[in-house]
Parts: structure tokens; C-alpha cells; sequence
């Protein structure tokens, strides 16, 4: 992953107290990741490190635009975005599994941290579960030529369904009712 080596924060040459870190995240940063749900986008993030005696935490401020496709439409459309996160790193002698999601633990022979699997989850967990063009705040609506091809090709509409189901076994089970 030699793209996301730009994302490694060296703690060690650090005084205590806080420290900024900006990050310019585009579409070879989406690259990196297989499967990634975003493709493209055009974000910055900013973290501020807030070093102490054997803890970091790190406050996550990522703003941008990311695209996404249409789950109605299937056309491409911007998606805003903008996530506050906090993430707390603890030392320790050796590296125990931590069951708190809020807490990664690192060997006290670390140097630094790595913050792009960080940046990108947080990313990922953003994205809306359905995506559709009028969600993005800018009035977009979806294509309507291609939502008419879309049903022109569906299957059945539902006068066509209700025609199939107007068996008459059926019928008499429904006055039943």
C-alpha cells in the first residue's frame, strides 16, 4: 500500500500536547482499497493529535465530496459529507486485543500510526445505506428517461400481477375475509 504511506503520523519525536495533521484524500486513495464501496471523491481530513504520557487520541475532521452511484437511477451523483470522530491509541508492553472499539492498543516499540484505515472506515460508515440523487442537498433529481426505460423493462407491473392472482380457488378464500 505505498499510496497510503502519506498517511503514517510519526508520534515518536513528538513533544506532549496536541499537533495537526492534514490530509488531502482523492481518488487514488479509494484505489488502495479493494472492494471499496467509494470510488471516487475529494475530501480533506484533518487530525489533531493530542500526545500524552501513554496514550494518543486522535480527533478526526473529514469534509468533502464523495461519489456515489444512484440506487434509483443509476447515474452518478455528489454526495456531501462531513464526520467528526475520536479515536484513542493506549501503549502497552505487549499487544493485547483490546474489546473496546474506541481503543487501539500498540506496542510501546511502535513509532508510528497509521491512519488511513481509520480515515477510510470512517468514510465507508458515512455513506448512506440507500443512495439516491435527491439526497445530495443540490435539488438533483433522478434521471427520469432512465427510471421510464427501468420500468419499461421491469417484469410485471402490478395490474399484471393482480390479473395472475385472481385465481378462482383464491377468490372464494378472499370473501372469506
Amino acid at each position: 500500500m505505498k499510496p497510503l504511506k502519506q498517511f503514517s503520523i510519526p508520534f515518536t519525536g513528538l513533544k506532549i500536547g496536541k499537533h495537526q495533521f492534514d490530509f488531502e484524500i482523492d481518488n487514488s486513495f479509494f484505489d488502495a482499497f479493494e472492494y471499496s464501496l467509494v470510488k471516487k471523491g475529494a475530501l480533506k481530513a484533518s487530525v489533531e493529535l493530542d500526545k500524552q504520557e501513554t496514550m494518543l487520541i486522535l480527533q478526526f475532521h473529514i469534509e468533502g465530496i464523495i461519489i456515489l452511484d444512484c440506487d434509483k437511477c443509476l447515474a452518478d451523483f455528489e454526495a456531501p459529507i462531513s464526520i467528526q470522530e475520536r479515536q484513542i491509541v493506549k501503549f502497552a508492553e505487549d499487544e493485547l486485543d483490546s474489546d473496546d472499539l474506541e481503543i487501539i492498543t500498540l506496542s510501546k516499540k511502535e513509532s508510528e500510526i497509521d491512519v488511513s484505515e481509520l480515515i477510510y472506515e470512517f468514510i465507508t460508515v458515512s455513506v448512506p445505506y440507500i443512495k439516491i440523487c435527491e439526497q445530495d442537498g443540490n435539488g438533483q433529481l433522478c434521471d427520469q428517461e432512465m427510471i421510464a426505460r427501468l420500468e419499461s423493462l421491469s417484469v410485471g407491473t402490478q395490474k399484471e400481477e393482480e390479473q395472475q392472482n385472481d385465481d378462482p380457488r383464491w377468490a372464494a378464500l378472499k370473501k372469506l375475509k
